[in-house]
């Protein structure tokens, strides 16, 4: 049963969808609502298992609970995903058929892009549903998302740079970036224009061919990257690449990237502790994409507002390593004990501060 799987951790609401005519096969978690209406993307994948599917929904949805809260935002935590490969299996009727299956939610459940979507896709849901963000047209529509998450995960990986090296430089440092999609891709760019030497890998040739090209990277298989000989290892591509054999092999001191869920046990923040690597939490590093997204649910859209905002995930970071360090806990402990006093703090009805500001 779902109610007593490993990660269910108490969500509020589960709901499973389908569409025959269209294949759709979808299920919506959503977490906690304490802070407002849950909002969180919506992935598409080709997962093996109905299982795996439940087990992949209900830990990305918590990670935007605790996400949103970090970032300071009056949204709660959801997600959603579609089994199948968004290559093949994806249609526009199938993504209306996702768009209805939001609906039923009544507004409790706010979907946005994800893996294996895009704005294409939300606006083929934005004609089923009012609950969705992230649309390329009108007053208070944010687009694409990546832009913001990659920009948010580059100041964060700066700040971790900087507390574990001691520099505010990336000029020379050797830097694997494990997916290079919107966010992977993006993030890539900006660290070449930095001065950091590359070491790519991607599940498509196409894209690291590009990136050899563009930024003179080398390359590595997806399953061996993060054993480069780097000082910074950033996953960008699906979560849980962080295990106690992966972890044995990592060669980087510092580990920031804009993958969810990069940790496939909370146990492994302790073991990243113990090898002195600083992991920046993945949820509070990838913000940037969200806090995008909620200046539209909020319909209050402003580009620089926006960018102000994901310009303080480094000081969020600086604290989260400032209280580990005091602690002798791993960030990732730390991260989820703050996040979690704020959820709390809103379920008692008392005010939150942004928690983005604690270091400015």
């Amino acid at each position: 049963m779902v109610f007593d799987a490993p990660d269910f951790d108490n969500h509020e609401t589960i709901l499973f969808g389908s569409d025959p005519e269209t294949g759709l096969r979808a299920i919506i978690a959503v977490h906690d609502t304490a802070l407002g209406p849950a909002c969180g993307g919506c992935r598409m994948w080709p997962y093996a298992s109905e299982a795996e599917a439940v087990r992949d929904v209900l830990r990305l949805s918590r990670g935007m609970s605790y996400k949103n809260a970090m970032a300071g935002l009056p949204l709660g935590g959801g997600k959603a995903v579609v089994i199948g490969d968004s290559r093949k299996d994806k249609t526009e009727a199938m993504m209306r058929a996702f768009g209805r299956v939001v609906e039923q939610l009544g507004g409790r459940y706010i979907t946005a892009e994800d893996v294996g979507t895009s704005v294409a896709d939300m606006q083929a849901m934005g004609q089923s549903t009012r609950h969705v963000a992230g649309l390329a047209k009108g007053s208070a529509a944010s687009g694409d998302p990546s832009p913001f998450t990659a920009y948010g995960v580059f100041l964060g990986l700066k700040a971790a740079v900087r507390h574990r090296l001691g520099t505010d430089s990336l000029k020379g440092l050797r830097v694997a970036v494990q997916g290079l999609g919107n966010v992977g891709g993006n993030l890539a760019r900006q660290l070449a224009e930095a001065g950091a030497t590359l070491v790519v890998s991607d599940i498509h040739a196409d894209a690291v061919a590009r990136a050899v090209a563009a930024y003179g990277a080398t390359t590595l298989p997806p399953e061996r990257i993060h054993a480069a000989e780097v000082d910074v290892f950033a996953p960008c591509a699906l979560g849980a690449v962080l295990h106690e054999r992966s972890v044995a092999e990592l060669k980087a001191s510092v580990v920031a990237g804009a993958a969810n869920n990069q940790l496939a046990t909370d146990p492994v923040g302790e073991l990243l502790r113990q090898r002195g690597i600083l992991y920046a939490p993945d949820y509070v590093i990838n913000a940037g994409g969200i806090i995008n997204v909620a200046a539209e649910v909020m319909h209050a859209y402003d580009r620089d507002a926006v960018l102000r905002q994901v310009e303080r995930i480094p000081a969020t970071l600086a604290e989260v390593f400032r209280r580990a360090d005091a602690d002798g806990r791993p960030t990732s402990e730390v991260a989820d004990r703050m996040a979690r006093e704020r959820l709390a703090a809103a379920r008692g009805g008392k005010a939150a501060g942004p928690l983005a500001r604690v270091a400015e």
